[in-house]
This record gives C-alpha cells, structure tokens and sequence, in this order.
C-alpha cells in the first residue's frame, strides 16, 4: 500500500510542486491535503508556466488523478478560475476530484481574516487575507460549511444562520462593517454547486480501495514544516497541518500506508509573512537570492524574506516528519558566491544550541552560528549527474547531507522539470 508524502522541509516556497510534478507520472493519483489558496506553487514545463493554487500538482500530468482532500479549505470562485485557465491552455482538468468533506471559504470568512489582521497592527500574523484561518476556525468550531452542504439548501442555510448570528455581531460592534445577510452568502454559494457536482466524491474511500490495489497516491502538502499549526513558529504559521501527520487526517488514510515521506529544502532558506528568522538577511546578498531566485510568492507577489540554510531547522522538519528523502532545490542560484554561509547551531542568550529552542522567546533571541563553506562560479544549470558539479558544489551538499541528518536523493539546479540531479530514486 505505497503512500508517498511529499511536504516543505523549512518555511514553504521550497518547490514541493516540482517535485510532485517529477515524481507524477509515475503515481496514480496526487492529493491535497491541506491548505487553501493561500499557497501556490509553480511548475515549469518547457516554454510553459503553471502556478497551481488550490489544484494539486498531479493536474498536469495525463492519467494522473489529481484529487482535493477533506483537510483542505476550498474557495470555489478561486477553483473555477484556476481550472478555467487551465483548461484554456489544454489541459484537461476532468479527473479532478473533491473531498464532500471539505470546507467551503464563504464571503464572511475573507471579509473577516482582513479586518482582523488589520486590528491586529503591529501583532500581525502576515496572513494573505483570503479567509483561510476564518475558515479553519470554524471547522474547529463546528459551525463550518462543507462541500456536501451546498446540495442541501436547507441543511446549508442553517448552517449560515449559525455562523452569521455570531459573526454579524463582530463584523458591526467591533470591527464597524455592515451585517452580512444570510441569502448573499447562500444564493453566492449556491451559483457554484451545478458545476461543482461532477467533481464530488467520496475521496477517502477511493483513496483507500486504490490503496489496497497498491496504486501509488502522492500526498502533496501546502506551506511547510515551519508554518504547521502543532509544530511551526507559532503563532506566526498557517491554521493547518502541514506535517506527515497532516497527510493522513487531511486525505483519510492510515499511517501505516505512508512508505516514504520527501522533505523538499532550497540549498538556502526564505519565508513570507512575519514571525522569526534567525538567518535572514539584509543586505546585498539578502537582496541577490531574491532577484537571482525570483523569491516572490506565486500567490501574493510579495517578496520573500531571504537567508541561509539552516541545519537545526532541517534536523527538526527531518524528525517531526520522519523524512526518508530531501529534495535540495535551488542550488543553481548559489552559483557565484566565493564562499557560502551554512547556519549550523545557534547562540541564545550565550548558550550554543543545536536544536530549535523549544519556546517562543528562545527562538526569538536565536542569532546563527556559521561554518563558511568554498563557492562556486560555474553555472551548473545544465548538470544531470553529481560529476557534473563542481567539486565545491558537491561538498556544499555532502555538507549539508552530513549535518541535516537525511540523505539527499535529488538536487534542483533550476526551474525546468528536467533540470534535476537525482542521486537516489524517491519511488524505489
């Protein structure tokens, strides 16, 4: 029963969805299984360029079902559009599958995570505002709209009577916007479902009986280690769980099905939003992996805070998920650098520290310890093979292997889909 989870090893943007697409024609069905549309993640083929946001990976790969897991927040306009635009390029987006068990982001949910982020000031989250963590809430809440409600209209105009009773109060006392009325949320809800139904299912029943036929599901997961709500920066994380764990409440599978789990980690690190970064960096060569990396998110536009690689960030996300494989992407963009910082430990309060501290205010006042490793000035994009690499290359990432404590099976040195050095096959 081969399931194989694929999920971000640091703070997300690390090319999960290359990696998925690499790996896609030689699965059977690819899901989602967190997350919304406030992720996105890129995917070049040839002269062409996909950014998916809520569709999963597996959508560009013929024979593929690509499907979307109960653990996902769905916002259907955003769906529409994305398969619209799909579909307007060729691709045929008729396999797709939806969860009747996940939940639906309603006009009050987005109307709520801008209003609230704004209250918040300077104690921003750095959310995208696009109704995401109202949307969790209220699944924790038990006052959530799932996919199957909209075929009920009375199942679902209750369940928005529910949810505005108390959300309407907010909206008006608190935050001084006008009173949602329970027919627009319905009647916008309700546009969608026609269009919607051929693509409902009973995913974790499919899921499962594909299992048992050993047919390879790829668990794709959104954002990464660092922003899962459990185990990420808190509070400064996503309102889901992007962790192994995450796979198998967010698709409906058991933990024993799970044969490997791929940590994906750029050969330096970034992150969007707020929250702590021991390895950021301001200055040129801050501002040189940006433009040279295109560090912008897919989703948002906004520039990516940049750093090095960070071993105790690795050694965590290898633990916390029991990561078999990682995929280093990127390491085309260190090329001409004379010589590369690596944060290896880090120094709290006058104490080195190899491991993330375990609170909150440690991992604040953590500053990295470097060791300093030879650059190089070859452009290594065309490399295939290890051989290929320069000599300082391949010791930057036997270093990095060493020190993460999880083996290296592939290396991106760029966009492309055939542009990557695989070392260790990561289906076999």
């Amino acid at each position: 029963m081969p399931a194989i989870v694929v999920l971000g090893a640091q703070w997300g943007d690390e090319g999960k969805g290359k990696a998925t697409d690499l790996l896609g024609s030689r699965v059977d069905y690819v899901v989602k299984f967190n997350g919304g549309n406030n992720a996105g993640h890129t995917v070049v083929i040839g002269a062409e360029k996909y950014a998916l946001h809520l569709l999963p990976s597996g959508i560009l790969t013929a024979g593929v079902v690509p499907v979307i897991g109960n653990g996902v927040v769905i916002d259907l306009s955003v769906l529409f559009h994305e398969i619209d635009g799909l579909e307007e390029r060729g691709i045929d987006t008729s396999r797709l599958l939806v969860s009747a068990n996940a939940h639906v982001i309603a006009s009050y949910h987005r109307t709520l995570d801008k209003v609230t982020e704004r209250f918040l000031g300077s104690r921003k989250i750095g959310t995208t505002g696009r109704g995401i963590g109202p949307t969790y809430a209220d699944k924790m809440s038990r006052v959530g709209i799932r996919i199957q409600d909209l075929f009920d209209e009375k199942i679902l105009r209750q369940k928005v009577e529910g949810a505005l009773e108390q959300k309407n109060h907010l909206l008006v006392k608190v935050y001084n916007r006008r009173a949602i009325t329970v027919d627009e949320v319905v009647e916008e809800l309700l546009a969608h479902t026609e269009r919607l139904h051929p693509y409902v299912a009973d995913t974790t029943l499919l899921l499962g009986e594909a299992l048992e036929r050993d047919e390879v599901v790829l668990l794709e997961g959104g954002q990464a280690t660092l922003l899962d709500v459990d185990h990420g920066t808190y509070p400064f994380v996503t309102s889901s769980s992007a962790t192994a764990g995450g796979a198998c409440t967010g698709a409906g599978i058991p933990p024993r099905s799970i044969t490997r789990v791929i940590g994906i980690a750029k050969a330096y690190i970034t992150r969007v939003g707020e929250g702590p970064f021991p390895t950021e960096l301001f200055d040129e060569d801050g501002e040189q992996l940006r433009q040279v990396g295109h560090e912008f998110g897919t989703t948002t536009g906004r520039p990516r805070r940049c750093g090095w690689y960070d071993v105790p960030i690795a050694r965590y996300a290898g633990r916390v998920n029991g990561i078999t494989d990682l995929v280093l992407t990127k390491l085309d963009v260190l090329s001409g650098w004379e010589r590369i910082p690596v944060c290896v430990a880090y120094d709290v309060d006058g104490e080195r520290v190899t491991e993330l501290p375990m609170t909150q205010t440690g991992f604040h006042h953590a500053k990295p310890v470097y060791e300093y490793l030879p650059g190089w000035t070859e452009d290594i994009s065309g490399a295939r093979t290890l051989a290929d690499l320069p000599v300082q290359a391949r010791e930057y990432v036997d270093f990095l292997e060493q020190r993460s404590g999880v083996r290296i099976s592939a290396i991106g040195v760029g966009p492309e889909r055939d542009q990557t050095v695989v070392i260790h096959d990561l289906l076999t």
